[in-house]
């Protein structure tokens, strides 16, 4: 395993606010601009910071009224297709299925981090023309994007994560 992959465990373990913490350590020339989990892995999370009556976690409103929570300063992002699924032997995952483990990742965006890329041609709009059975045209919409990461230690990852 690499620095930027932190492992709860040989096969796993419960998940603790001082693992949290070494994955935001990872990050090198600053903390990470995102925390990317489970639903589950931000459950556990907020059962940890309840039990042990931390500030550390906290909610506020962004540019557009929605709330978000954040951790230690950091946006905490839920993604439903970050499985709870995930089987892990060795410190290493093993595969997405069959177990009961979960990843959360950390990721500081930006140039020279991990960066959205679209092609040259950019967003593509073209009329497709009326259609044969409604009142209404069609128009197509092609944007090609893809994400690069061009430092690895501008992401990592924790894996093992149980509840």
């Amino acid at each position: 395993a690499s620095d930027q992959m932190i492992a709860m465990g040989a096969s796993g373990d419960t998940l603790t606010l001082d693992k949290l913490d070494e994955l935001i350590d990872a990050i090198k020339g600053g903390k990470p601009d995102m925390l990317l989990m489970s639903r589950r892995s931000r459950r556990k999370i907020n059962a940890l910071v309840r039990a042990a009556s931390s500030g550390m976690m906290v909610t506020e409103r962004d540019n557009f009224g929605n709330f978000i929570q954040l951790w230690d300063g950091i946006p905490v992002g839920v993604n439903d297709w970050i499985l709870d699924s995930h089987t892990v032997a060795s410190s290493l995952e093993t595969g997405t299925t069959g177990g009961t483990c979960s990843t959360i990742y950390a990721v500081q965006s930006g140039e020279g981090a991990l960066c959205g890329l679209t092609s040259p041609g950019h967003l593509q709009v073209e009329p497709v023309g009326s259609l044969e059975t409604k009142d209404a045209s069609r128009t197509r919409i092609k944007w090609y994007v893809s994400l690069a990461l061009f430092s690895s230690v501008k992401a990592a990852a924790l894996i093992g994560v149980k509840d």
